[in-house]
């Protein structure tokens, strides 16, 4: 008597769009939730380790790449300090992760970038799937307001102006294969938390990445930071985030904005504007005028630095998702 194999539960796909340690953080709650998860990664970082390694050795920038398989990855504590262990000594060797230098080995070992990541996301027994944007480094540039071009991302932010918009080089670099069949397939797409100018919209201005979440039919979600970035989003509200990838990209992408609006104390607003950073203020009349609907909560803990409450942020993502996907039952 033959007996049919129990068919493993769906998990809704969801494709988070990205760079930098706020990304990091979110992922670290989303992993716990039953879905499956792409992330998908700048490749304009140009600064530090990544920098080095690069222009040295002629690859993908490896840190944010590094920084989101860490948050992935189902290991020992240990193994994931390891992975963000930083060198502070040594001629050539100070200021290296050895998680990046570890990307840079996979990459000459496998004979790519994108086959050293998946490699080593077996290793670290990442849940979900690491991808970056596109199979070579890009270069960032940024126009300011008065007209000064800056070029490199590590730069833009310590150039001391407004920035009016940002372009990559090459502008019609092709977006990785594996990178857009996630975003054709995904249930929900979600971009940031992350640096608006340097981390978020070089995913965004990948032609081919754009495009694609355009035509697609997932649950689109933005996360807006919770603090501006001095040199980068200036005085933003959270309806300035929005405009700024409107105007790059040329359409509305997003169904949700999910935000914070908990009070943040008074003294870490105080330690925040020392370095010219403020509360990012939800200007909820013009966000939604423009067609957003807001998910706002006490969304921060309050560490050294601010950062996302990862399970709180999660679950809100999560409940989205799931009621997006009853509705299309």
């Amino acid at each position: 008597m033959s007996t049919t194999p129990p068919t493993e539960p769906y998990l809704p796909r969801i494709v988070v769009l990205g760079g930098g340690t706020g990304l990091s953080v979110m992922l670290r709650g989303l992993k716990q939730k039953p879905m499956d998860i792409t992330a998908i990664v700048t490749v304009a970082d140009d600064g530090g380790s990544s920098g080095i390694l690069r222009s040295e050795l002629e690859i993908i920038p490896p840190g944010d790449i590094r920084n989101v398989l860490s948050a992935l990855a189902d290991v020992e504590p240990l193994l994931g300090e390891l992975l963000d262990y930083r060198f502070d000594k040594g001629t050539g060797l100070a200021g290296h992760s050895l998680g990046n230098l570890m990307l840079a080995a996979m990459r000459d070992i496998t004979g790519d970038f994108v086959s050293g990541v998946r490699e080593l996301s077996k290793v670290l027994a990442v849940r979900g799937r690491v991808l970056p944007s596109a199979d070579h480094a890009l270069v960032l540039r940024a126009e300011m307001e008065d007209g000064t071009l800056v070029e490199g991302e590590s730069k833009i932010p310590k150039a001391g102006g407004v920035i009016r918009r940002v372009s990559i080089e090459p502008a019609d670099v092709r977006a990785l294969p594996e990178a857009l069949e996630a975003l054709r397939q995904a249930d929900a797409i979600l971009v940031g938390p992350g640096s608006l100018y340097t981390s978020i919209l070089p995913n965004l201005l990948v032609p081919e990445i754009a495009q694609t979440i355009v035509q697609s039919s997932a649950l689109k979600m933005y996360i807006c930071n919770v603090m501006t970035q001095p040199g980068e989003t200036d005085d933003y509200k959270v309806s300035d985030h929005l405009k700024a990838v409107r105007d790059h990209v040329g359409e509305d992408l997003f169904d949700y904005v999910i935000v914070n609006n908990g009070e943040i104390p008074e003294q870490v607003q105080s330690r925040y504007a020392e370095k010219g950073a403020k509360v990012v203020h939800l200007d909820l009349d013009e966000v939604t005028r423009q067609g957003y609907k807001v998910i706002a909560d006490q969304l921060v803990l309050f560490r050294t630095y601010l950062r996302h409450d990862a399970e709180k942020l999660s679950q809100h993502i999560y409940q989205l998702v799931e009621s997006w996907m009853f509705k299309k039952r």
